[in-house]
């Protein structure tokens, strides 16, 4: 039901550019001061996109997010005190 997307960090030369963008994907972000765009591509054309980014002239370099690639689930190294705690222990 969800597809799965991914976000770009292109650097461009200009940012009169920066509409033309729209094309490729969802433009989330735009940054004034060190001309970037954030873009959200969907996962499964994403080095398609990138290679049509990439033969763009106005286009200096492009990042790809590792939100997706990074592992949500932590384990404790040390046992929460409280959870150790036994509630009957007293009756």
């Amino acid at each position: 039901m969800f597809v799965l997307r991914r976000g770009l960090a292109v650097y461009i030369h200009s940012l009169k550019y920066a509409k033309q963008l729209r094309r490729y994907g969802n433009v989330h972000y735009v940054s004034t001061r060190k001309k970037y765009v954030i873009l959200y591509v969907n996962d499964d054309s994403i080095e398609q996109t990138i290679q049509k980014l990439e033969s763009l002239h106005f286009v200096k370099r492009i990042e790809k997010s590792m939100r997706p690639d990074v592992k949500t689930e932590y384990q404790n190294a040390k046992p929460d005190k409280a959870k150790e705690y036994d509630y009957k222990m007293g009756l």
